[in-house]
């Protein structure tokens, strides 16, 4: 469902003006040579079907003051993040968007920052999504939190109940895969094993999938749709990220990075996916690798890690890079490409995340819901070290353009999709 929503009158309390004569799916100032482009893929057609080009300054991302985007006014405490995440830290300026991350008290934390998304305003299924960026800070410190990543639009990034038992899922079957911390007692034991050593080894402690295929035929939550047989699609709210960036190595000084990635539940044996040559395919092995983060007790990952432009940061030389992924949602001849610095950095093909007897669960699928997009710039040790001496503030995440392409004989653009319903599950 596409939603427009404006406050109409005067600014707000930051003397952002809301925007009001830009408001197509298309950003008028998207530059016509960018209104089709080819697939990494198969070097098909794909035509622009959403751009923001952040051209006009001042825009406001406070609730009602935008037809597709929103800033959070929340602590993202699922994370442990150490920021509150404010609508004043979001804005734009010199033709792109920016979110100010600060050293700032402020409702009993002492940082502030930014997240933006269009959930429930604008979602795509399958095609391809690029953001242009320039990444904050300096590249080869650690503790910036910086993010671009799109989730299925029956969950609000932020907003944990919304969350449980939908993140990560990606899952249209019904067996032991769908039951809370996979097992049923005690078996598989595969899933009891080679797990999460803060959770006695487990597997998986999730509380088991929402709205999953085993879901009761009469049930009047689940927003369906129905199979031929009569029972219910799997539904759930996955990930897939743009980037999340990083700074890693074993080199002196530190190398700036990016993690891209799936989120996919349920879970393999100890995570480790099929990812073998032909499932993951790695353009560049000097310069990309298999994360050594594969898991945890509350979510598989996919991921391989980029060595990404050093001088992209904004106390570097301030330029941009771009950041994309291309994917065809389903099983098959599905999969997820990802791009850093405008190349292909890895593809994954949906036979990575195909069945595993070893834990009895089936194949997960590349998500078929409805996906919206998040941008955040955050800190949380729960990403990894940080720098605290060496950081400085405040810092910025600045995009310069999203432009998302869908194929043209597979244009689906909405978040209430009919094959994959949300509106009345969300407003119920």
């Amino acid at each position: 469902m596409l939603q427009s929503a404006f406050n109409l009158g005067g600014t707000n309390a930051t003397g952002q003006v809301p925007l009001m004569g830009n408001f197509g799916l298309i950003d008028r100032e998207t530059p016509e040579d960018a209104h089709f482009r080819e697939s990494w893929r198969d070097g098909s057609r794909m035509q622009l079907v959403f751009s923001d080009e952040f051209n006009t300054d001042g825009r406001s991302f406070y609730p009602g003051d935008d037809p597709y985007w929103e800033a959070a006014d929340l602590h993202y405490w699922a994370t442990n993040n150490l920021e509150w995440y404010d609508p004043a830290a979001v804005t734009t300026e010199n033709g792109s968007l920016v979110i100010t991350f600060s050293q700032k008290q402020t409702h009993n934390l002492n940082y502030q920052g930014g997240m933006i998304s269009t959930w429930n305003k604008f979602c795509f299924t399958g095609g391809y999504i690029e953001v242009s960026a320039m990444l904050p800070g300096i590249n080869n410190v650690v503790g910036m939190w910086p993010a671009v990543w799109t989730m299925g639009n029956l969950g609000r990034a932020g907003y944990g109940a919304s969350l449980e038992g939908m993140w990560p899922y990606t899952y249209d079957a019904c067996d032991v895969g769908t039951v809370p911390d996979q097992v049923i007692n005690g078996q598989p034991v595969a899933a009891t094993i080679d797990g999460d050593p803060s959770y006695n080894d487990a597997l998986s402690v999730l509380p088991g999938q929402r709205l999953s295929r085993c879901t009761c035929p009469g049930d009047t939550t689940h927003p369906g749709p129905k199979h031929d047989d009569g029972t219910f699609v799997g539904r759930a709210a996955p990930e897939i990220d743009v980037f999340e960036a990083q700074a890693r190595g074993e080199r002196n000084p530190l190398r700036g990075q990016v993690s891209q990635s799936a989120q996919f539940a349920p879970f393999n044996r100890a995570w480790i996916w099929q990812n073998t040559s032909d499932n993951m395919i790695v353009t560049n092995p000097e310069i990309s690798h298999l994360n050594t983060f594969m898991g945890s007790a509350t979510q598989q990952a996919t991921s391989v890690v980029t060595d990404t432009s050093q001088r992209c940061y904004e106390l570097n030389d301030g330029c941009y890079s771009v950041y994309a992924f291309e994917y065809k949602s389903g099983y098959d001849d599905a999969y997820i490409t990802w791009i850093s610095e405008n190349v292909t950095a890895w593809t994954l093909n949906a036979p990575g995340v195909g069945p595993d007897p070893s834990v009895e669960i089936s194949a997960r699928s590349i998500p078929q819901e409805p996906m919206y997009i998040i941008v955040n710039l955050g800190m949380s040790r729960n990403f990894g070290e940080i720098d605290f001496e060496h950081l400085t503030f405040p810092n910025h995440i600045r995009i310069d353009y999203i432009r998302v392409y869908q194929p043209m004989h597979a244009i689906n653009i909405g978040c209430d999709p009919r094959d994959f319903p949300t509106e009345k599950y969300i407003n119920a």
